[in-house]
């Protein structure tokens, strides 16, 4: 099934997460040093650019003997096409949410240490609630709904407003933050299945030793 859209202008951005001209695997600086683990966040990811981890829109993670996670992750930052998203876009997308306990899924936005828009967070541990955040002027919401749920498919669109960011769920508008971004604001895409430390979530089951969410479509419209 595809998103359903009202659409006709052609989108800024079709993902394509097999191009190595679009997106860059396996390192992101919104990672000490572009990575490879961001233990100060809680998370046990060890990234790699293996195409099997990522390239496919399926994001995986795997247990390593050393306790970390090798895991996938996919950035416009640093690709040769440097796309970035902007005041005024929409982006939407499709995905099936993880099933394992400690899957820690996102789709946000990064450029020079800040300026994070989360178009969801999603931990299997509340298996009814998107983590819905703008990072940059500080509008939050845990958004609740029976359709959310481990191993779901979710359609997401956001509209990054200068003035409000607005997150439609499975097409019903789940927050309108009154904050937007402001009018200069510009990002780059980061897709990526993280695992979660224990800290704010509880860490993978003994002896689960895989994870996976998966994106079946992700657009950008442009005004």
């Amino acid at each position: 099934m595809s998103l359903p859209s009202q659409r006709t202008e052609t989108p800024a951005l079709t993902a394509d997460f097999s191009s190595e001209e679009q997106w860059v695997a396996g390192r992101s600086w919104a990672y000490p040093n572009g990575g490879p683990t961001n233990p100060g966040d809680n998370k046990l990811d060890h990234l790699v650019a293996d195409p099997a981890y990522s390239r496919s829109g399926v994001f995986r993670a795997t247990r390593r003997s050393d306790g970390k996670w090798d895991a996938g992750l996919l950035t416009t930052e640093g690709s040769a096409e440097g796309f970035m998203v902007r005041a005024g876009d929409v982006l939407e997308a499709r995905v099936r949410l993880p099933e394992e306990t400690g899957a820690w899924p996102a789709i946000w936005t990064w450029r020079d240490g800040g300026q994070e828009i989360d178009v969801f967070e999603y931990h299997p541990d509340n298996p009814d609630l998107l983590e819905l955040s703008n990072r940059v002027r500080g509008g939050h919401l845990y958004f609740r709904d029976p359709a959310i749920r481990p191993g779901a498919w979710v359609e997401l669109r956001i509209e990054f407003g200068a003035r409000s960011v607005v997150w439609t769920v499975n097409g019903v508008t789940a927050f309108s933050d009154g904050r937007g971004v402001g009018r200069n604001w510009r990002a780059y895409l980061i897709v990526n299945l993280s695992v979660c430390a224990g800290r704010y979530h509880p860490p993978p089951e003994e002896g689960v030793s895989e994870m996976s969410f998966e994106v079946t479509e992700l657009r950008v419209y442009r005004p």
